[in-house]
């Protein structure tokens, strides 16, 4: 009996060791072993940390790629009439750039933005005499689909000082189509 017991005593120690070694095993296992980031991104507790201008789990998307093209804008302004019109946006010297053309349909100089996933963001400039700052926020539309619209918001001063405002600080917001 005593015997019977000590082995019942011992398979039951060896089954709790196999079974504590093996989860000490698989918690100490390298959760990036099996995972590959594009684009130079770094896999870090099973998840990949993309560079500026990267997103996607495993870093595949170039981030600028769902800005660029030509936009259908429609506006008002607290200072101006209704307006539709097409901006062109194209990649800046970096991969978190891009020049947005034909802005406010009057400035032909290329308009600088930065971008971070959904956000564009403009940062203060002059161009064409204008005075321009804002930000936009890329989304889903209806009829255009994922990143087919972008809500910009923005103020621009005329040469004259005349300010007109899309949602910035009031006034309508700016809506682009993609």
């Amino acid at each position: 009996m005593k015997a019977r017991i000590k082995h019942i005593f011992l398979a039951a120690v060896g089954t709790l060791g196999i079974f504590f070694f093996t989860t000490l095993q698989s918690c100490t296992e390298d959760k990036c072993k099996s995972i590959i980031c594009a684009y130079g991104g770094v896999c870090k507790e099973g998840t990949c940390i993309c560079p500026a201008g990267y997103e996607g789990a495993q870093c595949e998307t170039i981030t600028r790629q769902r800005y660029q093209g030509v936009w259908i804008v429609e506006e008002e302004g607290t200072n101006s009439m209704p307006a539709r019109y097409e901006v062109n946006i194209s990649y800046g010297a970096t991969m978190t750039d891009i020049l947005i053309t034909n802005f406010y349909n009057k400035i032909q100089v290329p308009v600088e933005a930065r971008i971070k996933g959904d956000t564009m963001f403009i940062h203060s400039q002059v161009r064409d005499g204008y005075k321009i700052n804002g930000i936009g926020i890329l989304g889903k539309s209806l009829y255009y689909g994922e990143n087919g619209v972008m809500n910009v918001r923005y103020t621009i001063e005329a040469p004259d000082g005349t300010v007109d405002d899309y949602g910035l600080n009031g006034g309508h917001v700016s809506i682009w189509n993609h």
